[in-house]
């Protein structure tokens, strides 16, 4: 018997029935990311229902010298849960993990396993008048583990920080199939390296999250979601400025998009409504929250937004959501970009940021001048201007061929965009991880002390380089094209 035919045995034999498939039917779905950029291949599906077995797959997985790729919910944006086509590795989902270990009401603390959808999170902890201060588009797919390995952001960053900040503690199976459980949180803990904090974001490629202990807020009590239509994406930075001093904490987020994204929203989904009379060049979506104890001053505190924003000249018009259903349709015009973009053709999608004081002179200038040097394109820029995080993508000629553009002309788009981020001092990847797909530019732009650090990490938590090897840490080359 080969060695893989013995690794595939004892795997079904470990996991059982419900644990391990070759059954391509079954194994196929899980193969492609969210985005269909990647397809891979896989010896094999591991869905281990505990952290006992993840440890002992991986214990197996080390002994054979299989790869283990890591997946939650595969909603990635990066392509960092999907296998590549050598069909050596095992895909090992963690959605059989999804129990609620742990529920402390009065500490505000859950403790949650990685396969826990986010939407269930929310939808557990709200009957106790709590909330998990993290949400995004994807919230009834995307998985705790997921987050917390690509440190996801969302609509709530501004006020509440990344997924980073709702870490209290980790669980985690090594490289080895030692189990390091650092789930008890603690206020002060100096006891040498924080740990918690190095797997956060690392993409699996350290450790296999199996487990979190997460921070809780109060429930929101209510929120006032306001519209403002600008001439220029520099007013949109200074209404943030004021809308930072008027509101303080209260500012729980400030996105915004240009009138082509608002437009492409309009045109594709056939209920979305202007929130404006006339079309702006830029537009700006504005929340407010309060807990129960600031309720009762949340409406004069949005009108007070309001009038002074029109007083001191910051807006061209504004509106107040009238009442919850016209809060949800605003979001719903922010959260209905992406798929109108696909509906209109190809494009490339550039998750970047640069430093929060830059992030609007960025846009103004990088716009026209990718639009000039690929003539027939379109750049449009939108989402978390608060955080110094846009989405910046180039929507492709109108005669371009799907699948033949993206790796011709879109490959040197990316190039180009990528360029300038840095030369802004900004990141090539501001909340979607770096997962296959930015990788080479990782190694191409990355700082070398930096990518030195990565690398020696790596090596020392993961020896074999069998955790979702090619995500993540660029390989050393002196190849000055990658």
């Amino acid at each position: 018997m080969s060695d893989t035919s013995l690794f595939l045995t004892a795997a079904a034999e470990l996991l059982g029935e419900r644990g391990f498939t070759t059954d391509a039917d079954l194994v196929s779905p899980w193969l492609t990311d969210w985005r269909g950029r990647f397809t891979g291949k896989a010896l094999g599906l591991a869905s281990p229902a505990n952290t006992a077995e993840v440890a002992s797959l991986v214990k197996l997985c080390a002994q054979h010298g299989v790869p283990i790729v890591p997946q939650g919910g595969n909603s990635g944006m990066s392509g960092g849960a999907t296998p590549d086509d050598s069909g050596e590795a095992v895909v090992l989902s963690l959605r059989r993990m999804d129990k609620v270990r742990a529920f402390d009401v009065d500490a505000r603390q859950i403790t949650a396993e990685a396969g826990l959808i986010l939407q269930t999170l929310h939808e557990t902890v709200e009957p106790k008048d709590l909330r998990f201060p993290l949400t995004l588009g994807g919230k009834g797919s995307a998985t705790i583990g997921g987050l917390i390995s690509t440190n996801a952001g969302g609509t709530q960053v501004l006020r509440h920080g990344s997924m980073r900040a709702q870490v209290l503690g980790i669980e985690a199976v090594m490289a080895d199939g030692t189990v390091f459980d650092s789930l008890q949180p603690l206020k002060k803990d100096n006891r040498g390296f924080d740990l918690k904090q190095l797997l956060i974001g690392s993409e699996g490629t350290l450790g296999i999250v199996t487990a979190a202990t997460l921070r809780l807020l109060p429930a929101q009590a209510d929120r006032a979601v306001l519209w403002a239509g600008l001439g220029d994406i520099r007013d949109a930075r200074k209404l943030l400025l004021h809308a930072e001093k008027v509101a303080g904490d209260a500012l729980e987020g400030f996105e915004v998009m240009p009138r082509h994204s608002l437009e492409a929203v309009l045109a594709h989904s056939p209920r979305a409504r202007a929130p404006l009379a006339e079309r702006h060049a830029w537009n700006a979506l504005i929340e407010l929250s309060a807990d129960a104890s600031a309720v009762d001053g949340l409406p004069d505190l949005a009108q007070n937004l309001l009038e002074s924003a029109f007083e001191a000249g910051l807006v061209a018009d504004a509106t107040i959501a009238a009442n919850e259903t016209q809060a949800e349709e605003f979001w719903a015009l922010r959260d209905e970009i992406a798929p109108a973009e696909r509906a209109i053709g190809p494009a490339m999608q550039h998750d970047i940021s640069v430093p929060v004081p830059a992030m609007a002179e960025f846009v103004a200038a990088t716009v026209p001048k990718v639009e000039a040097e690929f003539p027939g394109t379109r750049a449009v820029a939108f989402g978390h201007l608060g955080d110094g995080n846009v989405h910046f993508h180039v929507l492709a000629p109108k005669d371009a061929v799907p699948g033949e553009w993206e790796l011709g002309q879109g490959k040197a788009i990316s190039q180009f965009v990528h360029d300038e981020v840095t030369a802004w001092h900004g990141s090539i990847s501001a909340e979607h991880g770096i997962g296959q797909l930015k990788r080479d530019e990782l190694g191409r732009l990355g700082d070398p002390a930096q990518l030195a650090i990565m690398r020696q990490v790596k090596q020392a938590l993961d020896p074999l380089g069998l955790l979702n090897p090619g995500k993540l840490v660029p390989l050393e080359t002196t190849d000055e094209s990658l």
